[in-house]
C-alpha cells in the first residue's frame, strides 16, 4: 500500500498545476514517501485538463479524473476518495495557497500521533479581511458551537485522514465544508488541527463568493438534522405531529365544554378557537405524513453521488 494519496480538486487552475505537482514530487522524494497524486478536474473550461494529461506523462504518480461539467468540490473529493490507494489521504487546493511542505507534518500526526483526521488551521491569512477573513471567523465560531468540534478553520482545504475515515464517510452536496463533522458522526473521535502556512494567491482569482457562507450555514443546519434524525425521521416529525395534534385536540375539548356550559345554541364555528384547533390538528396530521414519507425515502434511498466522468488517466483496468 502507498504511504500517501494526495487528492487535489481543481477548477480552472491551469497556471498553478505544474508548479504544484513539481513541489509535491520534491517533498515526497525528500521524505521517501511512496505516493500518488489524484487530480480531479471539476469541469474546467480552460486548459487545466491538458495540463493534467501532460503531468501524468511526466510524473508516474499523477493520475487524473475529469468531470464532464462542473459539479462542485464535494463530488470531486468523493470521486478522488474512491480512487485512493494510500494509507494516509491528504487533500489540498490547487491554487498554491496550500503549501506541500506541510505534508510531512500532517503525515506524522496521522501515523505517529494516532489522529484519525487532522485539519489545517490558516492562523495567518492573506485573503481580503472584509470579504473572507471576518466572515470565516464568524462562520467557524458558529460551527464550533453547533458541532462541538474545537476547530478554528473547519473549511481549510488542507487536511489529512486515515484511509478508513474517507472510506467511511459520504461527501455529497456541499458537505466538504463539514468533513470533520461527518467523521465525528461516523465514530472517529481523535480529530485535531495543525497550524499551516497560508500563501497569497499567485495565479487566477478565487472561485468562491459571499453565497458560500449563507449556503454553508444552511448546510450545517441540514447536517445537524441528518446526523440526529437521518435514520429515524419519524422520531422528529412524529413528535412534532403528536404535540401539534394534541394541542388542537385540547382546544377542541375546551370548546365543547364551553358549548355545554353556554347552551346548545352556542356554535363552535363562531369562535376563533375552532379555527385554531382545526389548523393545528391539520398541521399535526401533515407532520405525521411527512414522517412516514421520510421513512420511505430513507429506506429506499439510492446512491446520492452519481456523476459521469469523461476520462481517467493513469489507471490500469482490472479484469473481474
Amino acid at each position: 500500500m502507498l504511504d500517501i494519496s494526495i487528492v487535489i480538486p481543481l477548477y480552472n487552475e491551469e497556471e498553478s498545476l505544474p508548479e504544484l505537482v513539481a513541489w509535491i514530487e520534491r517533498v515526497c522524494a525528500e521524505n521517501g514517501y511512496t505516493h500518488e497524486v489524484i487530480m480531479v478536474d471539476d469541469g474546467s473550461t480552460d486548459n487545466s485538463w491538458k495540463i493534467v494529461e501532460q503531468l501524468s506523462l511526466e510524473y508516474p504518480a499523477v493520475r487524473g479524473i475529469r468531470f464532464q461539467r462542473n459539479y462542485g468540490k464535494s463530488p470531486a473529493l468523493y470521486e478522488g476518495f474512491k480512487a485512493t490507494e494510500g494509507s494516509v489521504v491528504i487533500t489540498m487546493d490547487a491554487d498554491l495557497q496550500d503549501s506541500p511542505d506541510e505534508i510531512p507534518g500532517l503525515y506524522k500526526m496521522i501515523t505517529e500521533e494516532g489522529y484519525d483526521l487532522v485539519s489545517g488551521w490558516k492562523k495567518v491569512r492573506y485573503d481580503n479581511a472584509l470579504t473572507k477573513n471576518l466572515p470565516s471567523k464568524l462562520y467557524n465560531s458558529v460551527n464550533r458551537r453547533l458541532t462541538g468540534l474545537k476547530l478554528h478553520d473547519m473549511n481549510c482545504g488542507l487536511k489529512a485522514y486515515k484511509r478508513k475515515v474517507i472510506k467511511s464517510i459520504e461527501v455529497y452536496g456541499e458537505m466538504h465544508r463539514f468533513i470533520p463533522v461527518l467523521a465525528k458522526n461516523a465514530g472517529f473521535r481523535k480529530i485535531g488541527e495543525k497550524v499551516v502556512v497560508h500563501r497569497a494567491r499567485k495565479y487566477g482569482v478565487s472561485k468562491f463568493g459571499w453565497e458560500r457562507f449563507i449556503n454553508g450555514f444552511l448546510d450545517l443546519l441540514s447536517l445537524q438534522f441528518v446526523s440526529r434524525f437521518g435514520k429515524k425521521p419519524m422520531h422528529l416529525f412524529g413528535l412534532l405531529g403528536s404535540l401539534t395534534f394534541f394541542l388542537g385536540f385540547v382546544i377542541t375539548i375546551w370548546l365543547l365544554i364551553e358549548r355545554l356550559r353556554e347552551g346548545a345554541s352556542f356554535g363552535l364555528t363562531n369562535k376563533i378557537g375552532f379555527y385554531l384547533a382545526l389548523t393545528t390538528m391539520v398541521i399535526g396530521t401533515l407532520f405525521f405524513l411527512t414522517g412516514f414519507i421520510a421513512e420511505l425515502v430513507v429506506r429506499n434511498a439510492s446512491d446520492r453521488n452519481v456523476y459521469l466522468t469523461e476520462t481517467k488517466l493513469g489507471w490500469k483496468e482490472k479484469e473481474g
